[in-house]
């Protein structure tokens, strides 16, 4: 018998709303307008396991969904349960994951599914303890599999559903930078006592803020609970920060990514020489050519990336950290053969 997410012992404050919040509305109206208006993503239909729900979760953090929806699909179709993945080496998952960002996550996941397979005989867990104990899930991840794969009560707090409570019920333009013990408070006084209905609402909110009541250009106009929304009806009063995306060119995520893109591609290790000799001198300012060439036995496919990585020009110092933090993470691994140092995922 599965059970639902625990809550700690410690006192707090009991969860309150602001005065005349019109919760019953605000549920049926955007439960309804979910119904309604939900995207068909294939992690949300009644065909997908468990274990599809929770790669989705994995991949969807802090990656928007059209990136997520090809990798997902074919991540799927080659491993369609724990035991698919956990059978194969953890390299093989970070070359999957492709392009999505943070390789560190396939790495987790496929600990998660090493870890289901020894530990819950291959089914993912509805327990949210149980969740919470495996690689690289937490409180939002555990809850989020609770309640979209089992049904379970829980209250699930990502940044889209925060931006809808702080607009709709608090009159505020954007949530605070970072989760709050007030938000949190909030979100679980706004949680339907019925568990279905709360499973709904956790969608549905979601989507909301991810379609309509979005952070930078919200449609108003089309939002369910416009005429209840403490945010309109204050005026939409502005931020008191402005959000600011991440910054990717030139940064050292950039220099992570193209190297990763290269050790993807190789289906073998390739010469570290290869990798490093793409970084700027600081004296001169000059790279080595991208047009060198490979040893006899070298992929083809390994070309395209290394250019893109020479085309880069980043310094060689910023070179090696970056190829350094990769090894560090394991995300990398060299050996020695003769003389060269190769490496591979």
């Amino acid at each position: 018998m599965t059970s639902e997410p625990k809550r700690t012992a410690r006192t707090r404050p009991e969860p309150t709303l602001p005065k005349g919040t019109n919760t019953e509305a605000l549920h049926h109206r955007i439960n309804r307008w979910f119904l309604d208006q939900a995207r068909d993503l294939p992690w949300r239909r009644d065909e997908c396991t468990p274990w599809g729900v929770m790669v989705s979760e994995f991949m969807l953090q802090q990656t928007p969904v059209k990136r997520v929806l090809p990798v997902w699909e074919e991540w799927m179709r080659r491993w369609p349960t724990p035991a698919d993945l956990a059978a194969e080496p953890a390299s093989e998952a970070v070359r999957a994951w492709g392009r999505l960002g943070y390789p560190r996550r396939a790495q987790r996941l496929h600990g998660a599914a090493v870890a289901i397979v020894e530990q819950h005989g291959g089914e993912v867990p509805a327990d949210y303890e149980a969740l919470l104990a495996l690689p690289g899930v937490g409180s939002y991840t555990a809850a989020a599999i609770s309640v979209f794969a089992f049904g379970l009560r829980a209250t699930v707090i990502d940044t889209n559903i925060r931006r809808v409570h702080a607009r709709a019920v608090s009159g505020k333009a954007l949530p605070s930078r970072s989760l709050t013990a007030a938000e949190t408070r909030l979100a679980e006084a706004l949680m339907p006592a019925d568990t279905p209905t709360s499973c709904l609402w956790n969608a549905a909110t979601m989507e909301l803020g991810a379609l309509v009541c979005t952070a930078k250009s919200p449609t108003c106009e089309l939002c369910p609970v416009e005429d209840l929304c403490a945010w309109v009806a204050a005026g939409k009063p502005e931020a008191d920060y402005t959000p600011k995306g991440q910054s990717w060119h030139g940064t050292d995520r950039q220099v992570r990514g193209a190297v990763m893109a290269v050790l993807r591609a190789a289906h073998e290790p390739v010469d570290r020489e290869l990798i490093l000799g793409a970084g700027t001198t600081a004296a001169t300012g000059a790279s080595a050519s991208p047009d060198f060439a490979f040893r006899a036995d070298a992929p083809a496919a390994v070309h395209r990336p290394l250019k893109a990585l020479y085309a880069l020009s980043p310094a060689a110092e910023q070179l090696q950290r970056c190829y350094a933090g990769l090894l560090a993470d394991s995300l990398a691994r060299e050996v020695t053969q003769g003389d060269a140092v190769l490496v591979s995922l």
